[in-house]
């Protein structure tokens, strides 16, 4: 938006999510892409001037949604496969994806391993239609890990930056150490580390523990001395406990946490991403979208504790982030994620983790997920009040009416 753009938006019914209630007959003003002012029409009026107006109808208005766990390039369940692919051809799947999601309602997404600095500047600079991209590059695996996508028989691994393999490959301290600076050198927001097996990958038990605590303590070390994070991989209590200790700021996924992670979360400010959408989805659409037979094997021993580690998490007082991990054509379904949530969470909970929390841990607290002067024009406007039924928003396509980033409306097409 340039700084001669603005946009009064007026009868809008603002859903705050802080307060959890709605409030009607409310306008917003939107200035060079910024909330410059929210309230009464005859307060905004006043400043709004010659602005251009959009009549909201009476409906809710609500911030725009962080996905705070998504893999942009992920085009194909089968990463292993995808790391041999074009560069060039990654980049035309991404420009969908991230054209998908943000006409879903998603303004902001945070990905975990695939993105770099190359796809969040395509987006900046609207050469990519998408929502906001903070991304960390690769991830890093030990050898035999998580981004391992090697099979048994399979010696080499490139690691070429240009290659859209998910993760660099690294082993002991010099190595891990090299593997977080050359991340960081191209400004990730965040590094992603792998704590234990997982589901895609082809060779590791889901149940392990992935790199030495004498590994993991450099990698935090070396994303704390440039004021970045270390977000963690990990399934299982052991592998969990572990990342937590040795100063992991965010765990992705936690299916299998006990009584012990739900205090080092909290004792350590940490936060909670879970995903539960995915394993759904892999279960039922793994094979079709191209998830080897080894990984949808693996599916069962997460699948059916993710709900229960996140009613635990909630009760327990953790931070928790709204994320996704979709893969492949199965991305289609990442409203499906409030529905599940919705399950064993507040509507307003769960709205709480895909806006205000989730920008917390962003560290665009002010910028993202509110309603509020000085922050980001992102927003949407719906049919349905999400605090009433959470569910609605699980159908963009009938909830959602309009999709604002940076102040401009963005086209259904």
């Amino acid at each position: 938006m340039s700084p001669e753009q603005r946009l009064h938006i007026t009868n809008a019914s603002v859903l705050d999510v802080e307060r959890g209630n709605v409030t009607p007959g409310q306008s917003i003003l939107i200035e060079s892409g910024l909330i410059s002012a929210v309230g009464a029409y005859s307060d905004v009026e006043r400043q709004a001037g010659g602005a251009p107006v959009l009549d909201a109808g009476g409906k809710v208005v609500m911030p725009g949604l962080i996905d705070g766990h998504v893999h942009v390039t992920a085009a194909t369940a089968d990463l292993g496969a995808m790391s041999e692919w074009s560069p060039n051809y990654v980049a035309a799947h991404s420009s969908r994806l991230l054209a998908d999601m943000l006409r879903r309602g998603f303004t902001t997404v945070r990905d975990v391993a695939g993105a770099d600095y190359g796809l969040a500047q395509a987006v900046e600079e609207g050469l990519f239609l998408g929502p906001r991209l903070i991304f960390g590059g690769k991830a890093l695996s030990q050898s035999g890990g998580h981004g391992d996508m090697r099979t048994p028989g399979a010696v080499t691994h490139d690691d070429h930056p240009c290659c859209p393999a998910i993760a660099v490959i690294c082993d002991g301290d010099v190595s891990v150490r090299k593997a977080a600076r050359e991340q960081l050198r191209t400004g990730a927001h965040h590094i992603k580390i792998m704590l234990s097996g997982g589901v895609a990958s082809p060779t590791d038990r889901v149940d392990s523990t992935q790199f030495s605590e004498a590994e993991i303590t450099a990698i935090v070390e070396e994303a704390e001395a440039v004021n970045r994070y270390v977000c963690g991989h990990a399934y299982t209590a052991r592998a969990v406990n572990r990342g937590l200790r040795m100063g992991v700021r965010c765990i992705e996924h936690g299916n299998l946490i006990d009584d012990e992670s739900i205090r080092l979360f909290v004792e350590n400010d940490a936060y909670l991403v879970p995903t539960l959408v995915t394993y759904e989805r892999l279960k039922q659409d793994g094979a079709e979208a191209g998830l080897p037979v080894v990984s949808q094997e693996k599916v069962d021993l997460v699948l059916y504790a993710g709900l229960e580690a996140l009613n635990k998490a909630n009760k327990g007082g953790v931070k928790i982030v709204f994320g996704t991990d979709l893969l492949g054509d199965m991305q289609i379904h990442q409203n499906q994620e409030f529905a599940i949530r919705g399950r064993v969470q507040s509507a307003q909970e769960v709205l709480r983790s895909a806006t205000l929390t989730a920008a917390e841990l962003m560290g665009l607290e002010g910028k993202v997920g509110t309603l509020s002067a000085g922050a980001y024009a992102d927003l949407l406007i719906l049919n349905s009040n999400p605090l009433e039924d959470i569910a609605v928003l699980a159908d963009p396509e009938s909830t959602i009416d309009t999709v604002i980033k940076n102040g401009e409306p963005v086209s259904a097409d």
